[in-house]
């Protein structure tokens, strides 16, 4: 299967939006989404197959660290490496184009599946948000690749 990579445009945001609603437990909105674009500290890449927008991963680059803000792929392409090439182009980017030399994120402590997917490419359990996610109060693991 190939998985095409660029980078999201406003063009792209409807699908964006609909794969964060049909993926996350706490989507973002529109509104947000479309803000990311202007924010100077955000950098989104969106995969494609077959001209379709099957996933996305956001991070917001300040000074050298990247703090990945969201990330997900449609259920209809999980099991296809998507989440993995979108992960490892975004730290080749964050290292090589964008000046980082760690990244950061929260997870869902019960969010076995990326945990396992972050932890594959080297990211480590630092430390835990208490009650971080509004919708049940769900701790937030933060990892840490650097």
């Amino acid at each position: 299967m190939n998985v095409n990579l660029s980078l999201m445009t406003k063009e792209d945001l409807n699908e964006v939006l609909e794969i964060s609603s049909v993926s996350l437990k706490e989507s973002w909105d529109l509104d947000s989404f479309c803000k990311e674009l202007s924010n100077p500290l955000a950098k989104y890449l969106i995969a494609k197959i077959n001209y379709k927008i099957v996933g996305f991963v956001g991070v917001w680059t300040i000074i050298d660290e990247g703090h990945i803000t969201n990330m997900a792929v449609h259920p209809d392409f999980r099991e296809n490496k998507v989440g993995s090439i979108l992960l490892t182009s975004l730290i080749e980017r964050c290292k090589n184009d964008w000046g980082c030399n760690s990244l950061t994120l929260e997870v869902r402590a019960s969010n076995n599946a990326a945990k396992g997917l972050y932890k594959k490419f080297g990211f480590l359990e630092e430390g835990v948000r208490k009650k971080y996610y509004r919708d049940n109060e769900e701790d937030a693991l933060i990892m840490w690749k650097r």
